[in-house]
Order: structure tokens, then sequence, then C-alpha cells
């Protein structure tokens, strides 16, 4: 590809609405082109290496026993009502009508249309275990798009899915999909931690992401520095010790509170710990207010919270919802809080699992202004539900088995990431759902055990970039740049660099490399500045003064010098340069 005939230019100055390093350089080596919030154009470069991810990929899928075919992106309404996730992913889901309105939606994953098709071809045991897998555009539409190409609004997705008779095949798939993940991300030069996850609206029991870890992430980890155990912050387990238990519990007592509002407020004014509190925080839970307790120095955990409720709808509640609720900002509690509300149905109440453990908590007093001291739990008030609801902190201590000991109980660190791809256990929970079957050797129907695997290539895409750049620009992976060579022409007016150029072009193609050839007559510094930009693994620099001296020029985008070689004998040179 000649430059001079290139679709998209490079731009000299950093984008003002770049959000992060990949995105910075996706917009001015013009590999892409925002068309709306999370939706990308994507220019001729970037599809080259798009079409590399996607080798590898398959790749990958293939030597681990993957089928590749293709679903479609347009949905009915009835398999994803059949499965319940028109109402768990309803505010992501772009749906529309036909012309005899007929209801469809835009597939943002494809887990009821593949057992559509499981449950016309799988009928035996004999069938299974069965991995099948695509590489197809996703629609989700997300309220936020950012980071570039990081959440988007339409992306493609490598999907695969497993179906195995039981758990313990189950296991053995999940297993070669977590190997092959591994192989990809490496592949393409990413390093990544696998982090136990939630399943979120996926569904099914046991799930492990690939983290990149980088401070431009929108997703949290906590990681041990001492077992290696990683998880996101969604269901990262910590442990969790009473503060205050030594104490023998005291009468209960009202004080007035008048301004304090806030639970750092009130500790300071008492002069106690924030962990001699207990924080009221206000959540709707599928459309009912729930009243959250929790020890006064912890946040809620809302993936947690969502669990031990087991609910699909649940968000922190508005000034308006607050005040429909009866609820007392600011001086809110457990203590009585029915019998004080209006007549209405009662409020489930959901306490953290470290507050039993607590004595002589300060707590809301369900009046402006008041509080209560020596709020203790079962003597003043019981909770609906007590669960682990706590989030885990930088610093937490790592709940992990340890050698010799019950726990690991090494502080932990909280790092920020970027999910590169998941892998799901969903278990019979879609085949129970939708019917999926399969006769066992008995000759008794069981449903099938499947599992779901995901990765994104855009996102991946742009992770590589994030891991691979410095202050001049990308430096692809070899097996991901969209060109291997990258052939430099300095003074092409002249004809003997032209000439020579020429020739280079054409042997180096002749032999299978890709090669982006700078024609263009532009100045050194233009043309030695996109080429670190573009990234590309080679160098080949032709000029008048290396012409004199019967050589070229080779240059390692990864390494700060260049070398002389030959011009007679350049093409096996450059060729075991691109392999080194």
């Amino acid at each position: 590809m000649r430059m001079s005939q290139l679709f998209g230019k490079t731009l000299r100055q950093d984008p003002a609405e770049a959000e992060t390093p990949s995105h910075r350089l996706l917009l001015r080596a013009g590999l892409v082109h925002q068309i709306a919030a999370g939706v990308y154009a994507f220019l001729p470069l970037a599809w080259r290496a798009l079409h590399n991810v996607e080798r590898i990929i398959r790749e990958e899928m293939d030597a681990a026993g993957g089928q590749e075919l293709m679903l479609p992106a347009i949905h009915p309404i009835e398999i994803w009502q059949a499965s319940g996730r028109d109402q768990t992913m309803k505010d992501i889901l772009f749906r529309f009508s036909d012309k005899r309105n007929r209801e469809f939606v835009l597939g943002p994953t494809h887990e009821e249309v593949i057992v559509e098709l499981f449950k016309r071809n799988v009928h035996s045991y004999r069938d299974l275990p069965l991995l099948v897998y695509q590489i197809q555009q996703k629609f989700r539409d997300e309220p936020r798009p950012r980071g570039g190409l990081i959440r988007l609004r339409q992306f493609t997705m490598k999907d695969l899915y497993s179906f195995d008779t039981d758990f313990e095949g189950l296991d053995v798939s999940y297993r070669k999909m977590y190997e092959a993940y591994t192989r990809i991300f490496d592949r393409c030069g990413i390093p990544t931690v696998p982090a136990l996850a939630d399943s979120g609206a996926m569904g099914g029991r046991d799930t492990h992401e690939f983290i990149y870890l980088t401070e431009y992430g929108e997703d949290t980890c906590l990681l041990c520095p001492k077992c290696g155990y990683a998880a996101n912050a969604e269901v990262a387990a910590f442990v969790k010790e009473p503060a205050h238990n030594a104490e023998e519990p005291k009468p209960i007592e009202e004080i007035p509170t008048p301004g304090l509002y806030t639970i750092q407020s009130l500790a300071d004014h008492l002069g106690l710990p924030t962990s001699k509190t207990c924080k009221a925080v206000f959540y709707s839970a599928d459309g009912e207010p729930v009243f959250v307790a929790i020890r006064g120095d912890m946040d809620v955990n809302e993936s947690k919270l969502r669990h031990a409720l087991g609910t699909t709808d649940l968000h922190y509640m508005s000034e308006d919802e607050v005040a429909a609720a009866g609820f007392v900002p600011g001086s809110a509690g457990a203590v009585g809080l029915n019998e004080r509300l209006p007549a209405a149905p009662r409020v489930r109440i959901i306490a953290d699992d470290l507050l039993p453990e607590e004595v002589n908590l300060v707590a809301g007093a369900n009046k402006p202004d008041a509080h209560l001291l020596n709020v203790n739990y079962s003597r003043d008030w019981e909770a609906d539900t007590v669960a682990d609801i706590a989030l885990a902190g930088e610093g937490s201590l790592c709940a992990a088995p340890g050698h010799g000991e019950s726990q690991c109980r090494t502080p932990m660190d909280l790092r920020r990431g970027i999910e590169m791809g998941q892998v799901f256990k969903l278990g019979t929970f879609y085949a129970e759902k939708l019917g999926a079957t399969y006769l066992d050797a008995e000759g008794k129907q069981r449903p099938a055990v499947m599992g779901s695997y995901g990765i994104g290539t855009e996102r991946l895409l742009a992770a590589i970039i994030e891991a691979n750049h410095d202050e001049r620009g990308i430096i692809w992976p070899t097996e991901i740049a969209p060109f291997q060579v990258h052939l430099v022409a300095l003074q092409p007016e002249r004809e003997e660099v032209r000439s020579a150029a020429e020739e280079l072009y054409d042997n180096l193609q002749s032999n299978g490399l890709a090669v982006l050839y700078d024609d263009r007559e532009e100045t050194t510094g233009v043309k030695f500045n996109d080429a670190d930009l573009l990234g590309t693994p080679l160098r080949v620099t032709v000029s008048p003064r290396t012409l004199e001296k019967g050589s070229l020029e080779v240059k390692r985008r990864s390494e700060k010098e260049s070398e002389l070689v030959p011009l007679d004998g350049a093409l096996s040179l450059i060729e075991a340069a691109i392999s080194r």
C-alpha cells in the first residue's frame, strides 16, 4: 500500500476528545473515526489490524476444538422473554418493530439464539461435548460510551458457547477456553490477570475475567501480592473483623445532632471513629424500597447486594424516592424503622454480616437532627437479611486460604484495569429456561450444561495499543501489525531513490510481505514521525545517503538504533529482521 493513496490521514496534534493513550493514538494515526457516541468507523489500517486479531482468535478457538458459525444480529423478542433477559438487560437492549408490529432486538449477546440452534440439531449425549463460536457484531445501548473503543454501542465479539452433558464436562470446556484466552492475550502482547468476577445478567455460577491492569481502566480489582488471589471489586472477598466488640452493651440513648448529615461529620462531632457508626443507605430493588445497614467506615458492594436480595433491578434511591418511602436522610436508622414509616408494605432491611458482631454503635433515630447511642443488633433491631454486602478496598486483608493458616490475611492492592475477555460457567440456566435438553445413555431427558466465553475485538485492539506504545506512537506486536514493513523513500523525486524504492517495494510484496510504502514528497521529519506514529515493526529507509553506500537503513520500531544492510541481499536480511 502506497501512503500517497492510503485512506486516512495522520494528525500532528492530540485530539481534544481523546480520553486515553489508545484513544489518542487511534485518532492521531488515522485508524478510526467517530460517527456517534460509542459508534466508530474503522479505516484501512485499523481494519487490517482487526483482521489479524481475529486470525489469532480463530486459530486458538479452532485449536481448542471450536467450530465457527454465524448467528443473526436480529432476534425475535420472544426468545429473550423466555430467558427473562428482556428484563434483566432491558436498559441496554436496542428494540424495534417491523412493518407487521413484530418486536425484535439487536443482539447484545447470543445465548438465546445458540440455544435455539442446539434444540434443533443436538438430541443425544453422543453429540456432546460441543464448542461453537462466531465473530459477530453486538449492539448495546450503553448509557456512557467511553475511552474510544473501550466501551461501544456497536462492537464485534468473539463468543463461543460450550455444551456438555454434566458439570465435569463443563469444567473441561471451561479450562480449554481459559487456557486459549491466555494464549490469545499473550500473542496479542497484552499482559492480563485472570480475576474472579460477577456473572451479572449472564447468569450461571463461576466466571473469570482477564484484566489488563492500567490506570485508564474502568474496572477495579483486588490483588494479593502474596498468594496471587485476584478478584473484581464486585465480588472480592476479604477478612472482616469487628472493630468494637470488647465492650458490654450499654443502654440506648437518643442525642440531638443538628446539622450532622454525614457519617464523617457525626463521627467528628462525637469524637469517634467512623467504624463506631452504623450507616444507612437507601436502594430501590425491583421497584421496592430497601434499607441497607453497614458499618460507617465501609461502602456497599452493589453486586453483592443484588445477589443477596435476589433482585434484577437495583439502583440508589433518588431524593424523591427517599421522601416517598418516608426515610429521614441523615438520621435514618433500623431501630423501629417500620413502626415509624407510614402504613404501607413493610420495608425490607438488609444488614452487612459484620454488624451483629459490633457493640454500641451510633445510628440514626429516624427523626430529623437526632441519633441513637449504643445501638446493638438483636437487642435493638434485626434485619430481614444478613449477608456480606461490603466492598473491599485498598489494604483489605486477603481472605484466600493461606499456607498452614485459615486465611492469607495479606493487605491487598486495589488496581484499575480493562476487562479483555470473560469466561462463564452458565450451567443449566438457559437450558432449563429455553428447553435445551438431550437424551442421556439411559434415554432420559437432561438439560445441557453450558458455558459462554467472550472477547471484544475492538476493545482488544485498543488494549494492544494501550500496552504497546511510547511517546512517539504505536509499537505494534508483529502478529497484529497492519503491515510488516514501513518502506520510506527520502527525496523520491530523485530518480535513483525512486527506482531503488520501487524495485524493493515490488520484491518485498512478491515475497509475501505486507508493505506500507511512504512514497510521498514530504520532509524526512514528517515521514519518520509518521512511521513512529503508525508503529510498523520494521522501518526500511532508502535515501541518497544510503544508496551512496550501497545499503539500506533498517530500524525496528521497538529499538532506538538503526543499522545499514547491503542493498544486495537486502530481502533476506529484512525477512530475518521481521522474524527476529
